[in-house]
């Protein structure tokens, strides 16, 4: 087992490499998935000493929280395992639609527990901001949900620098996850600032960039998904982010670690970012995403990053 980092100013500890769940049951984000392996993903996590999981509502919906819930009732780990899920998605005539008002944020937390087959929730967040509910209101009802002991701690996610200092009025807001990599760094400017300054944790999503930083795309590589629409895969771009991509190469391989490892690792070194919830679609890749934790990381190294994709 790995050391534990805190989760804001909570009393919440978890491994730094959890794991991030919209593969597991997300048949609305990806085509052909086997719940079976999903629960097999799960499984393996936590044999590994992965105590963080981390789903949604939106993730099926509502499949990715029901196949954890089993999991984690057959192993009998609960008191072992950090479970976080979001809400923010209520489906009206066949369509999503974001809802923070109070009843909806209680429905939502009602619903996960029963899906996770769990009392408690140890962190809940905010999946999406609306835009009619104030955001310290919908804060306010959830740490009403933490005194009566459904929640232990209280989460944003996708919130503006505006929204999140507005949830954040009293003081209750633990964590904040947004999307963040070296090639989005656009919460450098003013959310991790604050989330530093205010001890609140970061949890970035979309870490590897669609595999960009997974290093295992060449210019030769074509895309048939989303990436074939993404400008970071686009023409002469691609080809000056594969060359990135290419120089993090030249770290991972003289300390015998894989690109993604070195980028993962280099996340750990950021203020306030405290753990990463990378995905895995087979359990050999839940397995890989650990060896995180065997990469350090020089300050000339970090530097010499940070550098690459400024």
């Amino acid at each position: 087992m790995s050391k534990q980092v805190r989760l804001g100013a909570s009393s919440i500890t978890v491994n730094p490499v959890g794991l991030g769940t919209n593969a597991v049951g997300g048949h609305n984000i990806y085509p052909n998935l086997d719940d079976e392996i999903g629960r097999e993903i799960i499984r393996t996590a936590i044999d590994e000493g992965i105590n963080f999981f981390d789903t949604a509502f939106y993730y099926g919906p509502e499949r990715s929280e029901e196949l954890i819930g089993q999991v984690v009732k057959e192993h009998g780990s609960r008191d072992k395992i950090v479970l976080a899920t979001k809400g923010a998605h209520r489906s009206v005539n066949g369509e999503m639609e974001l809802d923070n008002s109070p009843s909806f944020l209680r429905q939502a937390v009602e619903g996960a527990l029963k899906r996770l087959q769990t009392d408690y929730l140890d962190l809940f967040y905010i999946h999406f901001p609306d835009e009619g509910t104030p955001k310290d209101e919908a804060v306010g009802t959830l740490k009403q949900l933490k005194d009566e002991g459904k929640i232990r701690s209280i989460g944003v996610s996708n919130f503006s620098i505006e929204q999140l200092t507005e949830a954040n009025k009293d003081g209750y807001v633990d964590v904040v996850q947004s999307e963040y990599n070296l090639f989005k760094r656009d919460v450098e400017k003013d959310i991790l600032p604050y989330t530093s300054k205010n001890t609140i944790s970061f949890i970035p999503y979309f870490p590897l960039a669609a595999g960009l930083l997974g290093g295992k795309y060449t210019k030769d590589t074509t895309f048939n998904d989303g990436r074939a629409k993404n400008p970071l895969f686009q023409g002469e771009t691609f080809l000056r982010n594969l060359e990135k991509v290419e120089q993090v190469r030249e770290i991972a391989q003289a300390k015998n670690a894989e690109v993604a490892h070195v980028v993962l690792a280099w996340y750990l070194t950021r203020d306030s970012i405290d753990a990463l919830i990378p995905g895995a679609k087979r359990p050999d890749q839940v397995i890989n995403n650990l060896k995180t934790l065997d990469v350090e990381l020089s300050h000339a190294e970090i530097e010499k990053i940070d550098n690459i994709f400024t």
